[in-house]
């Protein structure tokens, strides 16, 4: 599959006369368009709902747009609820998915009409303790540990992540919340990660369906949903094909046909937590070559770093770059790009065939919609860089101005005098 910008370098030049690089770039067309394409794929449950995986792009102005086509939110922290509780999401619209969980991140989930999914047994008489009595709607989480896998071809290993309960666990955590008042129940289970396959949800809907059949059985609980989470993946590289929501949503159509109808479940809702697949091939980073070196390698330096991107120096992952103005020149160059913090990691790529960079050439890294400004941080006193919109009709809108000193420093105002100095006010 060929890789190309979703933005013009005419349009590029334009955004960076009005914003300095580096900044992240969103894509509203692409963006609503997948939306929608998701909303028709499960139309055939009348319940279904996408709640947005805020950790992935936490922006409000994004997740406002998802808002539209009647999106929730997925949340993990207390800043993640009150963003949601922000953008009037109603109660049933907010998904709280956490581990090792503060007491007051429950009661404010719980407050503000969120349902809280349980990441273990151990967090019932917490989940008690902290609102004073159990939801009437609650949701646990899932782990049938070992491997999962694909056609032969190993998934992920759920057996070596730190969520989710065991078959065991469910089984008595539904027992205990049933005695404790709960009278609607979800399942929630997440089992891969980034899959690029039509297969992964249909899989996982059919262990979920087949457990909660089960469930139903031999609890008598009442199951109101299905989370299938996440797990949904992109195409970072450009030899990979895409999934088609289409073909996934008629496959998780025939799995609850063949399990939960026959069963007299065919009322219950499926639930989805896409943050990667509704937002991640939308945004790309944008930078600008502003070094070069040439000793045992060829490098390339830009104006970002891995505090605007940081999955190729965490996870070695890959991002495709285009340099712009370039695309129909050879990649007949081999160059190792990088940013400028202080560890060697920091590398948007390595050893990566390009056409000839220039200094000055913008840059466009594909693929930071999801899990780019989101995973910024700070190291070396570096600051996060602006989030922009691209408009549909072509225009553009700044959404979150890029950091400054003044915020950097700013939590040191406890210490007025050091603060007036390091403001350069003293």
């Amino acid at each position: 599959m060929k890789k190309t910008p979703f933005v013009s370098l005419e349009k590029l030049k334009e955004i960076t006369d009005a914003y300095p690089t580096p900044f992240h770039l969103y894509d509203e067309k692409g963006i609503r368009d997948n939306a929608r394409a998701l909303m028709e794929a499960f139309s055939w449950n009348r319940g279904f709902k996408e709640f947005f995986a805020v950790k992935a792009l936490p922006n409000p102005f994004i997740i406002g747009l998802l808002r539209e086509y009647g999106c929730g939110c997925d949340c993990s922290s207390m800043t993640e609820l009150m963003m949601a509780k922000a953008l009037d999401c109603h109660p049933g619209e907010i998904m709280f998915s956490s581990n090792d969980t503060p007491p007051e991140e429950f009661a404010f989930a719980n407050a503000i009409g969120g349902i809280i999914n349980l990441d273990d047994i151990t967090h019932i008489p917490f989940v008690e303790k902290a609102l004073g009595g159990i939801p009437k709607t609650i949701s646990c989480r899932y782990n049938p540990g070992g491997l999962f896998t694909i056609s032969n071809d190993i998934m992920d290993n759920p057996g070596d992540a730190k969520y989710g309960m065991t078959t065991e666990q469910i089984f008595d955590a539904f027992r205990i919340l049933k005695e404790k008042g709960a009278e609607n129940f979800g399942i929630h289970a997440f089992l891969a990660s980034n899959t690029v396959t039509n297969e992964y949800y249909p899989m996982l809907a059919k262990v979920l369906f087949e457990l909660a059949v089960r469930l139903n059985q031999e609890t008598g609980a009442h199951i109101s949903f299905i989370n299938l989470s996440g797990g949904i993946g992109i195409p970072y590289s450009p030899d990979q094909d895409p999934n088609d929501i289409r073909v996934i949503g008629e496959g998780v159509r025939k799995v609850y046909e063949e399990v939960l109808t026959p069963a007299g479940m065919d009322d219950v809702a499926i639930y989805t937590e896409l943050g990667r697949f509704m937002t991640g091939p939308y945004g790309c980073l944008v930078t600008r070559a502003i070094h070069e070196k040439h000793t045992h390698k060829e490098y390339i330096g830009v104006d970002a770093c891995a505090v605007n991107l940081m999955r190729p120096a965490m996870y070695g992952a890959y991002h495709h770059i285009t340099v712009m103005g370039k695309e129909g020149q050879p990649c007949d160059h081999m160059y190792d790009v990088t940013g400028s913090l202080c560890e060697n990691n920091d590398k948007f790529a390595i050893d990566r065939y390009l056409p000839k960079i220039d200094m000055g050439d913008l840059l466009v890294i594909h693929d930071t919609g999801a899990h780019g400004f989101a995973m910024g941080y700070n190291y070396n006193g570096k600051l996060k860089s602006a989030e922009i919109l691209l408009r549909s009709d072509g225009s553009f809108s700044l959404i979150r101005r890029a950091e400054t000193p003044e915020d950097y420093f700013a939590t040191f105002d406890i210490f007025p005098e050091l603060h007036r100095k390091l403001l350069g006010e003293a």
